[in-house]
C-alpha cells in the first residue's frame, strides 16, 4: 500500500516536470516565430528603402548623355507613351516654343544637301550663260531635289522654265513657292509680278474654253442616242476612278459588275464592294435630291452626302464627324472639337455672294479643298469633297467631273501645293479634269466634234481600263 502511493507520488512529479518543459518549450517556440516574422518584415522594409534611395542616387547622377535622344538604341514600341501623344488630348495645348521648334525642323534642310544644290546652281548659272540651257535645266532639277525649298533654287528653276520651256503658270509657281520661303526675295517678286497679267489670261482663256464645251454638250439633245450612253459609261467611270483614288482595286468591268448586279466579285474584299454601293448611292442620292434642292447647301447635306458614302463600309461612323484626331501627311486637321464650328462657316462661305460669284470650277474647286482641309469625317472625306464639288458643277451645268486615278499622286500633290498657301495649281488642275470629262463627252458624240479638232486620242484614254 504504502508501495502503491509512493508510485503514484513520483508519476504525478513526472507529469508536472512535462507539463512545465512543455509549456518552457512552447514559450521559446512562439518567440522564435514571433522574431522570424519581425526579421522579415525588416529586411522587406530595409529592401524598399534601398532600391529607392539607389534609384534617386542614380537619376541625381545620371549624365546629359543619357537624356539626349538618338544616342542610344532604343526598342521599337508598337504604340507612343502618353507624354507622346499630348495633340491627340482635347483639353492640351501646343506651345508655341513646341511649334516653332517643330517648324524649324522641318523647314530646314541639310547643311550638305543645301551646300550641293547651290554649288549646282552656280554651275547651272554659268552653263546658261554659255547658252547650255538644257543642262542648266537638268542640273537646277537636280538643285531643287536637294534643296525644294530654297528660295533661289527655285526662282531661277522658274526662270529657266519660262526662258526654255515656255511655261509661263509653273514659273509663276516657283516664284510664289520662292516668296513663301522668303517674301522679301527682290528677283521672285519682280517675276511675279512681270508674269501676273499672263497668268491671269491664261487661266482666263482656260476658263472660257471650258464654257464652250460644257455650253455645247448642253446642246445635245437627252434623246441623242450617243450622249446617253456616254451619260452611263461616265457614271461608271466616275465610281471607278474616285474609289481607286482611295486605294479600291476593282477593275471598271468588275466596278460595273457590282453596280448594275450587286453581286459578289471573286477574289476583291468586302470593304471594296461597299465602296463602291456606298458611291453609287451617294451619287443617285445627289441625282435625285439635292441637283434641284431650292435654297443653299447646309451642314446636313453634307452629312447625308457622307451617310450614304460610308454606310455601307462603316454605320456608326456614317454621317457623324470625327470623334478624334486624325493626322494627313504633313497636315494636321482641327481638332473634333472645332469641326462643327469650322463647318458652319464652311458652309456660310458655299453660300456666300463672294463664293458664288466665282466661277463654278474655281467655286467647286476651292469647296473641295476647304472641306478636305478641314477633314471633317474619319473617313471619306476625299470621296464626300469630291462629290460636293461635281454638286456644285452639277447644278452649273457640268457632267460629273472625273478625276482619275492615273493622276492620283498628281492630285495629292496640288492638295499639299495649296496646303503650302498656293491654291491655284489645284483649281486648275481641277479644271484641266473638267475639260478632259467635257470632251469624253464630246469625243462620244462625234457629230459635235467638229468644233474642237484638238480632241484626239487623249480623251479616248479616259474611257480605257487599267
Amino acid at each position: 500500500m504504502y508501495l502503491h502511493r509512493w508510485c503514484v507520488a513520483k508519476c504525478n512529479q513526472v507529469k508536472i516536470v512535462c507539463q512545465r518543459t512543455n509549456e518552457k518549450f512552447s514559450f521559446f517556440i512562439m518567440n522564435d516565430v514571433r522574431m522570424l516574422r519581425a526579421t522579415f518584415v525588416i529586411v522587406f522594409i530595409l529592401g524598399i528603402t534601398c532600391s529607392i534611395f539607389i534609384s534617386l542616387f542614380l537619376d541625381y547622377f545620371r549624365t546629359p548623355k543619357d537624356s539626349v535622344p538618338g544616342t542610344k538604341v532604343r526598342v521599337f514600341l508598337p504604340f507612343p507613351f502618353e507624354h507622346n501623344m499630348g495633340i491627340l488630348r482635347e483639353g492640351g495645348e501646343i506651345t508655341k516654343e513646341s511649334l516653332e521648334l517643330s517648324i524649324r525642323k522641318a523647314d530646314i534642310e541639310p547643311l550638305a544637301s543645301t551646300t550641293e544644290a547651290l554649288s549646282s546652281l552656280q554651275v547651272a548659272l554659268e552653263l546658261r550663260s554659255l547658252g547650255k540651257n538644257d543642262k542648266a535645266l537638268k542640273l537646277l532639277e537636280h538643285a531643287l531635289a536637294l534643296a525644294p525649298k530654297h528660295p533661289d533654287v527655285l526662282n531661277h528653276y522658274g526662270e529657266l522654265l519660262e526662258e526654255i520651256q515656255k511655261d509661263i503658270l509653273k514659273a509663276d509657281q516657283m516664284y510664289f513657292q520662292a516668296l513663301m520661303q522668303c517674301p522679301d526675295h527682290r528677283a521672285a517678286r519682280a517675276n511675279r509680278q512681270r508674269v501676273k497679267h499672263a497668268v491671269e489670261e491664261l487661266d482666263t482663256a482656260s476658263l472660257h474654253r471650258i464654257d464652250h464645251k460644257r455650253d455645247t454638250v448642253a446642246a445635245i439633245p437627252d434623246s441623242n442616242p450617243a450622249l446617253r450612253r456616254a451619260k452611263k459609261e461616265a457614271y461608271f467611270q466616275h465610281i471607278y476612278h474616285t474609289v481607286g483614288i482611295e486605294g479600291n482595286t476593282m477593275t471598271l468591268s468588275q466596278t460595273r459588275s457590282v453596280v448594275e448586279t450587286r453581286m459578289a466579285v471573286g477574289g476583291k474584299s468586302v470593304v471594296e464592294h461597299n465602296e463602291i454601293l456606298g458611291l453609287d448611292a451617294a451619287l443617285k442620292y445627289i441625282n435625285s435630291t439635292l441637283i434641284n434642292k431650292l435654297g443653299g447647301i447646309t451642314v446636313e447635306d453634307i452629312l447625308e452626302i457622307h451617310r450614304r458614302v460610308l454606310g455601307f463600309v462603316d454605320p456608326l461612323e456614317s454621317g457623324m464627324f470625327r470623334r478624334t484626331q486624325v493626322y494627313v501627311g504633313g497636315h494636321i486637321p482641327p481638332r473634333p472639337r472645332h469641326i462643327p464650328p469650322l463647318m458652319e462657316q464652311f458652309v456660310e462661305w458655299l453660300n456666300s455672294e463672294a463664293a458664288l460669284r466665282l466661277h463654278p470650277v474655281q467655286y467647286a474647286a476651292l469647296a473641295h479643298y476647304k472641306m478636305v482641309h478641314i477633314h471633317p469625317f474619319s473617313d471619306g472625306n476625299g470621296r464626300t469633297s469630291r462629290l460636293l464639288m461635281n454638286l456644285i458643277l452639277m447644278q452649273a451645268g457640268f457632267p460629273p467631273v472625273i478625276v482619275l486615278k492615273q493622276n492620283r499622286h498628281r492630285y495629292y500633290r496640288m492638295l499639299e501645293l495649296a496646303n503650302d498657301g498656293d491654291v491655284r495649281p489645284f483649281i486648275r488642275f481641277i479644271a484641266e479634269s473638267t475639260e478632259q470629262t467635257l470632251d469624253l463627252f464630246l469625243w462620244a458624240t462625234e457629230e459635235y466634234i467638229s468644233d474642237f479638232p484638238a480632241i484626239g486620242s487623249s480623251a479616248k484614254t479616259i474611257i480605257m481600263e487599267d
